[in-house]
């Protein structure tokens, strides 16, 4: 059994949670919309776009964390234009880890988001719109409510890849101590430190946290 050692920093379990939580956000606002789109609407090119999407799933994290130095550093396209209108830059900060984990996550919201769409009885949507319901309405009404318990599934999904990112957040954010140091990060600081003490307590921290987002996920999907 793991036995917190002494001046134990929980510093990088906080950031994590915040990140992911954050990343979770905007991974769910974005994988929500995108999977309605995929669903619903079809049009030219909508199979590459999706895959192109879906690339964190496959590709090396430190791929994904490359694409976004290139666009969001000091010298990228996007970054460039941050720093020069609002002196700001995601590089090096909380900030570029959010990024790099909502990026990684945004897949399994989309995909799940798009097959509870899917699913979803057109006729039950078609009763509401002969009641005189507005898209808008028969969409929060009916089809959202119906897909919801797929869409969170994915969500959980989403927040425990985003808890445990480790590339993209390494090369975007770094792992500096009390700024940008995540769990995942922490670990293998302290493995490389050789603080096998420390890096247990966050094995089995992170360890448990993972299983009941997994067990909460795999409730909601047997509800789909």
């Amino acid at each position: 059994m793991a036995v917190v050692p002494p001046g134990f920093d929980w510093f990088p379990l906080l950031l994590s949670l915040k990140v992911a939580a954050v990343a979770t956000l905007l991974a769910l606002v974005g994988g929500t919309a995108l999977g309605w789109l995929f669903a619903r609407v079809r049009f030219f090119g909508s199979g590459v776009l999706e895959a192109v999407l879906m690339l964190p799933l496959v590709l090396p994290p430190t791929v994904i964390g490359y694409g976004i130095l290139v666009a969001m550093g000091r010298r990228g396209p996007i970054g460039a234009w941050l720093r020069e209108h609002f002196d700001y830059t995601v590089i090096f900060s909380w900030h570029g880890a959010v990024l790099a984990s909502a990026v990684v996550a945004l897949p399994l919201v989309l995909k799940s988001a798009g097959a509870a769409f899917a699913g979803v009885d057109r006729s039950v949507e078609a009763a509401a719109r002969t009641l005189r319901q507005s898209p808008w309405s028969v969409f929060v009404r009916v089809t959202l409510p119906l897909a919801w318990p797929g869409i969170l599934a994915g969500t959980l999904l989403a927040f425990a890849r985003a808890t445990g990112e480790f590339g993209a957040s390494l090369m975007v954010a770094g792992s500096i101590p009390q700024q940008t140091q995540t769990l995942s990060m922490a670990i293998y600081d302290a493995v490389q430190a050789g603080r096998n003490d420390t890096a247990l307590v966050l094995v089995v921290v992170t360890s448990a946290l993972s299983i009941a987002v997994l067990v909460a996920s795999n409730r909601f999907f047997s509800l789909r």
